[in-house]
């Protein structure tokens, strides 16, 4: 029988072996332009589905590889297509679901790129495309660890595995919940690992255990009819863009923290994280001063966060003089760990209904909530991933806050309230998710992989 020992080493050789077809077929879903956005084509949503499928059934371990979509609740329409592979358990091993998302987000400016987004491009050892971290390297992560798991010890392994790569993460989960009441069976493990976070830094592997939740609406402020002159009735008319902005000011004190009664703060301690550090990798110039109060961490892990990500009014090129009846903004904001994010709307709305100026007419729509999420870590599985973190990055673990979202965890909790959660990723501070010139870099990418497949291993014997 092979020894625990030499398993371990086994799987060493295998993941490192793995990494340069990882990268390769990494590319080739980052060339996939996989936007769930309804304004994008959606044809290529299916095929990067197609593509993650095709991988998955290469593997060989699987009983079963899908593609599948759900309805969304409340409407006529369906999500996305998602992945959907399952292997059964045997002699008593557990089971582990590995979830990550093959959509990604729209570029934005394609000129602030220096490289074609949709062209994966590696210089100074990382790896650069839209979706070359988030998530389809998560994607890969688990592809490429599950190879190394087969090389290793052989396909006749006993450990169950399950896997769900989403096709509409970056577009709300909108049909989520509704897959996983459809595919329980499917999916129902003890161990999940949501490969969809990030790192300490580029050496120093994290788990995260805390994730503030979402509250997304677009509000639109009118005061007039129709437009007017704004020479004729400018300083005895308000126009709305006037009262949008004296309105969205209330949302903040003066120090730039979240000023809106209601709202909570989760009273945890942080790590050591400097000003020098969050200039760094926030890319804050000289000049400009951090907002908030409290230590730089509990700001971004523990406190709300508002932010305005979108607004429609009339463009500088095309500006007049001109009152404009209406704005629409969207309002965007992180709600602490433990606060339902149904609640926090509710007191950001109040707040902001009781402080129309001038009677302006506030109207709320396009309203999206999900909750945050706070981890047991006291199970087993998240020693097992310590463990597998450590020997994977040569590093011990950190245990991490993260500010974004991932509220599709909250449906996880409650459709599977037995399962172990892992928070894992394969980003770290510099990889830019969202922006320009995403990344990834390639040494956290074998790091990473390794861990998992450790990890995996580690499941397999736990029983034996």
């Amino acid at each position: 029988m092979t020894s625990e020992l030499s398993r371990r080493e086994a799987i060493r050789e295998a993941a490192a072996a793995g990494i340069p077809a990882a990268l390769a077929d990494l590319g080739t879903l980052v060339r996939i332009p996989s936007i769930a956005w309804p304004a994008f084509d959606q044809t290529q949503v299916r095929r990067s589905a197609d593509a993650v499928a095709a991988l998955v059934e290469q593997t060989g371990v699987f009983d079963s590889v899908e593609v599948k979509t759900a309805a969304i609740p409340g409407t006529d329409e369906v999500g996305q297509p998602a992945v959907l592979a399952r292997r059964v358990a045997r002699n008593g091993r557990p089971t582990v679901l590995l979830y990550a998302h093959h959509d990604v987000q729209p570029t934005g400016d394609d000129a602030l790129w220096d490289t074609p987004p949709f062209e994966p491009t590696v210089r100074d050892g990382r790896l650069y495309g839209r979706g070359a971290a988030d998530d389809k390297a998560g994607v890969m992560a688990h592809i490429a660890a599950i190879r190394a798991l087969v090389e290793a010890v052989g396909a006749d392994f006993d450990l169950g595995i399950s896997m769900f790569i989403e096709g509409e993460e970056e577009h709300g989960s909108r049909s989520f919940g509704q897959f996983l009441a459809d595919n329980a069976d499917a999916l129902r493990s003890d161990v999940i690992v949501v490969a969809d976070s990030g790192n300490w830094d580029d050496v120093t592997p994290a788990l995260t255990v805390s994730l503030r939740g979402n509250a997304r609406f677009t509000m639109t402020v009118r005061t007039l009819e129709h437009a007017s002159h704004s020479g004729m009735f400018g300083g005895a008319v308000p126009d709305a863009m006037m009262a949008a902005v004296t309105l969205l000011a209330t949302l903040w004190d003066e120090h730039g923290a979240v000023a809106v009664p209601g709202l909570t703060e989760r009273d945890a301690e942080t790590p050591q994280y400097t000003e020098e550090t969050l200039r760094s990798e926030a890319g804050l110039p000289d000049g400009v001063s951090a907002i908030g109060t409290g230590t730089i961490l509990s700001r971004i892990w523990n406190k709300p966060s508002i932010t305005i990500t979108g607004i429609d009014h009339t463009s500088v090129a095309a500006a007049s003089n001109t009152l404009a009846p209406e704005v629409s903004v969207v309002i965007s904001a992180r709600i602490a760990p433990g606060q339902r994010a149904r609640d926090a709307y509710e007191a950001i709305e109040a707040h902001l209904r009781a402080r129309a100026p001038w009677g302006a007419q506030l109207e709320f729509s396009d309203i999206d909530c999900g909750d945050g999420f706070l981890v047991d870590s006291g199970g087993w599985a998240v020693a097992d991933a310590r463990e597998a973190l450590a020997e994977g990055y040569g590093a011990d673990s950190v245990d991490v806050g993260v500010g974004g979202s991932i509220p599709f965890i909250a449906d996880l909790v409650r459709e599977f309230p037995g399962a172990q959660i892992l928070v894992t990723g394969v980003e770290d501070p510099h990889t830019r998710a969202h922006s320009p010139n995403e990344s990834l870099h390639i040494d956290t990418f074998r790091h990473a992989v390794l861990a998992e497949a450790l990890l995996l291993e580690s499941l397999d014997a736990r029983g034996a």
